[in-house]
């Protein structure tokens, strides 16, 4: 492709609203350009790139015994209205009505359309097991979109379901696409891990997010610095076991703590550190009130809470609605004579506290000397806490550290959780309906896109991996009005196109150093430039990340590049 006719509108300034390297450079290099926040137009590098990552999802999906298919972006809210996600997605689902005031939503996701879609379709165990996939634009009504395309509101995914007749099915196949995931992943030049993961509002329990290792990335992740477990911050297990004090408890005695809000404002005014106190924090799950107690050196994992109690939706209480329950507001709340109709649940390290402190439910006072199942009862003990860096690992080797990392994909076991609301049922071999056991993967496939650039960038520009590169060679002819260099150029532009390069023929009439600017930018592997010693035969060769330079001489240039690209 002649550079002169492509678009590629490259920046000479950063653009002020990107934070992060990948918006930044993206938008920098002319791959994409914003069209509304969390909305982005893939110009035809941006575009280029984005196909080469669908042909390796693609071509992946298709060797692990998957079928593509397209459904619709416009879903009916019937559907939704079924499953119960009408409600529990929340503002992130975009919904729109019809000139009838029908209802409707733009597809977040796929579950239960090809529920329905499968329900009608297949009848018999004999045709199972089945996965099928799309990779189609989806929309999400971010509160915040930022960060270019890691956080938009429409961006494309690869969206793909596994049915079966038992779960001994959904395992073979969720094994066989986890690995298929991570054959895409490295075929992306990444370095990611595979981290044990929280299903959300998709449902389900057994569940893995691939994450790519950056420091800009939105999620923690915790790994053990010994063995390869790895985990979502939000769901790594944490010890149930600790050291009790040995001392004998005291007297339960309330004390004014005036203005002592904070678990560190308290710690300081009674003299104790913050491990000798309890949090006490009030959820508002699905429909009641529960009162969560940690350790006050420990944070409250909402995740796990919203788990234990098995409910759709848990939220912070707002301090109103603790007030009226409890008769106090933030920063006084305890477990001791709480109201009946609050379920009390405390994490398994409150239960080895001797003589803490606590909140006493009125403002302005706590408790000393608490000692739980003597002063206060709690419904169940659990693991209600985020691991911290330094706890013991979860599978008993080493110790935790913690990583950032990019979410690029996601697999989850849905079971028959959609089957069952949607009436998703096949006869079994002796004629009797069971609900389907299905299996969900996501892949965000411009999300993928972005984390590669935050992996392979440096301060002039892109780096990108040969897998993905828009092009395979970046020629550039140094001065388009001499006669000598423009016919070596155009020969060595023709010669490598005939041996199925992918070429950028960079034929403007612009300075050198606004054409070795814009290549460093876009960052095409190899450069070859046609410069002074053209009518010699040379060309200039230069390794785009290693920045190693050598003149070549045409003849030579094919099986050169041949060998660099085996």
């Amino acid at each position: 492709m002649r550079q002169s006719n492509m678009l590629i509108p490259t920046l000479r300034e950063l653009p002020k609203e990107a934070e992060l390297p990948s918006h930044q450079l993206l938008l920098k290099a002319g791959y994409i350009r914003k069209l509304a926040s969390g909305v982005y137009n893939f110009l035809p590098l941006g575009k280029k790139v984005l196909r080469k990552v669908e042909n390796i999802v693609r071509e992946e999906m298709d060797r692990a015994g998957a079928q593509e298919i397209q459904m619709p972006i416009l879903q009916p809210a019937e559907l939704w209205q079924t499953s119960g996600r009408w409600n529990t997605m929340g503002d992130e689902l975009m919904r729109l009505k019809d000139r009838h005031e029908r209802p409707f939503a733009l597809g977040a996701t796929h579950e239960e359309v090809v529920t329905s879609l499968i329900r009608d379709e297949v009848n018999s165990y004999k045709k199972l097991p089945l996965t099928v996939y799309q990779i189609q634009n989806k929309y999400r009504d971010e509160k915040r979109p930022r960060f270019g395309l890691l956080r938009g509101r429409e961006f494309l995914m690869k969206d793909a379901y596994s049915f079966h007749e038992d779960f001994e099915s959904l395992d073979e196949t969720y094994n066989r696409l986890f690995e298929a995931y991570k054959r895409i992943f490295e075929r992306c030049g990444l370095n990611f891990r595979a981290v044990i993961a929280d299903s959300g509002a998709m449902g389900g329990k057994d569940t893995h997010e691939f994450m790519v290792l950056s420091d800009v990335g939105e999620d923690t992740i915790a790994y053990s610095d010994t063995s390869d477990y790895a985990a979502n911050v939000e769901m790594a297990p944490v010890m149930s076991e600790y050291e009790k004090p040995n001392v004998e408890p005291k007297e339960l005695k309330k004390i004014e703590t005036p203005n002592a809000k904070t678990m560190q404002e308290v710690a300081d005014y009674l003299g104790h550190s913050l491990k000798e106190g309890m949090k006490a924090i009030m959820f508002k799950v699905d429909d009641r009130f529960v009162m969560v107690v940690t350790r006050g050196d420990h944070e409250v994992n909402d995740v796990k809470v919203k788990n234990l109690c098995d409910a759709e939706i848990v939220e912070l209480a707002t301090e109103h609605e603790t007030k009226s329950v409890m008769g106090a507001g933030f920063g006084s709340l305890g477990p001791i004579n709480s109201p009946e109709e609050v379920e009390v649940v405390a994490d398994h390290a409150v239960k080895y506290l001797v003589n803490a402190s606590c909140g006493a439910n009125e403002d302005g006072y706590h408790y000393t000397n608490v000692n739980p199942d003597r002063d206060f009862k709690v419904s169940q003990y659990a693991d209600l806490r985020s691991i911290e860096e330094g706890d013991p690992s979860p599978d008993g080797q080493g110790t935790i550290k913690f990583a950032k990392g990019i979410e690029v994909g996601h697999v989850f076991k849905l079971g028959t959780l959609y089957a069952d609301k949607l009436g998703g049922s096949f006869l079994n071999q002796q004629g009797k309906a069971e609900s389907f056991v299905m299996g969900c993967y996501g892949i965000g496939v411009s999300r993928t896109l972005s984390a590669v650039v935050e992996q392979y960038h440096d301060e002039n520009g892109l780096l990108w991996p040969d897998s993905l590169t828009p092009f395979d060679v970046h020629v550039i002819n140094l001065n388009a009005k001499k006669s000598e260099q423009i016919e070596v150029a155009d020969q060595v532009y023709e010669s490598l196109k005939s041996q199925n390069f992918d070429v950028l023929y960079d034929d403007r009439q612009e300075r050198a150093g606004v054409k070795f600017n814009d290549s460093d930018l876009i960052g095409i592997p190899y450069r070859v430039t046609i410069g002074k010693r053209a009518n010699e035969g040379y060309v200039e060769f230069k390794h785009r990340k290693t920045g190693d330079q050598q003149d070549v001489h045409i003849d030579e240039l094919v099986r050169f590049l041949n060998q660099l690209t085996k």
